[in-house]
């Protein structure tokens, strides 16, 4: 295991050599330690099918989404979506089906999973395969308009999408196929969401809103491979998953296709009825634990993505603070909660980590754990005044169908149809207010 740590830590070296501005502008980390450096050279990269002379990069897939960690979070931001006839990489299609006997039912009921996976297909839709083998099929995305009238004559066109799964390859989907796209989050701060303490969180749970405020904030419990147990879930969009290096290894596991300690199975998100990509080649080698991605290379990309730190948010300007009153006068404040202390700290991540109903317009129909199908956890909004610098796109919301801010605020429903009906009549200079504000963040 030390040779294993030595050649990675030689590979590190050799990207921090070649470190760009942009990777700086994204972690603003004083970590300058070996541990750190160890980590993002794995993040940064790509993996290879096997078998191949490079055991330590081998074991690609064999079907799969993704080559790195990097594709997906570049800079450790947020994916994009693809343009027509692009084949989409950070943008994911999760699949499930509805419970279909008793023994389903129990599995949901005692948290031991959060869907139930498509027969054919597992729990996410992989638009690529290692040579020889056939991907899942294509991701397609058609787009309508919807007209929203804001105040002061002006109007905005939102693009609602609608999914369609082309050229399937292993056969037919459940006729109950329920799908759900999930554009890769970012990742900086995601070390400091894991820190919260779970009573911090669940103080705000009000699932059946006593207090009458029209907020219903709602814990997802769900189980943790990791400790063996049922705990909050606080990462991913719904929520669905309880720690930060299971979250991580469950990316290496359908995104990329590689066996980690908590997601042994070398092939990945495969199914029983894909047979060649069970019987093909891993990199599951024995000098590796028998893992494509051992211990000491998860344990790595841990310590990467959990010291991942923001930039400070920009400085209140007089219209930024005329928006930072109306981000509270609307309501936001209730489920982008602003702070939390921690024991050495106080954080301003502006989320509450608890799942909201944001109406039809967001409702992707996919329960996952006790989330429902119109039921998201609340999107931390640390780090969004720096998308410019990080991510050099604007893709926002669970799938990346709001170009802008604006566009954003407007899909909200649910809970939150109070605050946007607010912003939808503020006076368009203070909207405008509202989104330097946001800005700042």
């Amino acid at each position: 295991m030390k040779m294993q740590y030595l050649l990675l830590t030689l590979l590190s070296l050799l990207l921090i050599i070649s470190n760009s501005l942009a990777d700086v502008l994204t972690h603003h980390s004083s970590d300058k330690s070996i541990n750190f450096a160890v980590g993002r050279s794995l993040f940064k990269k790509l993996w290879i099918a096997a078998p191949s002379t490079t055991k330590a990069s081998d074991g690609l897939g064999p079907l799969y989404n993704a080559r790195s960690c990097f594709q997906c979070h570049i800079n450790a931001g947020r994916g994009q979506v693809p343009k027509k006839d692009q084949p989409a990489i950070s943008l994911f299609m999760r699949l499930s089906i509805p419970p279909q006997n008793k023994a389903d039912k129990e599995a949901l009921k005692q948290h031991k999973k959060t869907v139930i996976a498509e027969p054919n297909y597992g729990t996410q839709f992989q638009t690529f395969a290692v040579t020889g083998l056939d991907a899942e099929g294509d991701l397609h995305i058609r787009y309508s308009d919807v007209v929203i009238n804001l105040s002061d004559n002006e109007v905005v066109v939102l693009k609602k999408p609608k999914y369609q799964l082309n050229h399937l390859q292993y056969g037919k989907l459940h006729p109950d196929t329920l799908l759900s796209p999930r554009l890769a989050p970012a990742l900086v701060g995601m070390g400091l969401l894991a820190k919260i303490k779970a009573e911090d969180i669940l103080q705000y749970s009000d699932p059946e809103d006593k207090n009458n405020d029209g907020i219903s904030g709602k814990a997802n419990q769900v189980w943790s491979r990791e400790f063996k147990k049922v705990m909050l879930g606080r990462f991913g969009y719904k929520a669905g998953i309880a720690t930060l290096d299971e979250q991580n290894q469950s990316a290496f596991a359908g995104d990329i296709g590689l066996s980690t300690p908590l997601f042994p199975r070398p092939w990945g998100d495969c199914m029983p009825t894909q047979a060649n990509c069970i019987n093909a080649p891993h990199g599951d080698d024995a000098s590796q634990q028998h893992l494509e991605v051992p211990k000491i290379a998860s344990d790595a990309v841990l310590y990467y993505v959990s010291h991942l730190t923001l930039a400070k948010p920009k400085p209140l300007t007089p219209p930024a603070l005329i928006g930072q009153k109306y981000f509270i006068q609307a309501g936001c404040h209730a489920c982008h909660r602003p702070s939390y202390k921690l024991d050495k700290e106080v954080i301003s991540p502006y989320s509450d980590l608890l799942l909201h109903d944001m109406g039809e317009g967001l409702a992707d129909h996919r329960p996952e754990g006790e989330a429902n199908g119109q039921e998201w956890r609340t999107t931390p909004l640390w780090g969004i005044g720096h998308t410019d610098a990080i991510n050099r796109h604007h893709y926002y919301l669970h799938d990346g169908r709001a170009r802008t801010l604006q566009q954003a605020i407007l899909w909200h429903g649910g809970e939150a149809k109070k605050a946007r009906d607010f912003y939808i009549h503020l006076a368009k200079k203070d909207r405008q207010h509202l989104l330097e504000f946001l800005g700042t963040l």
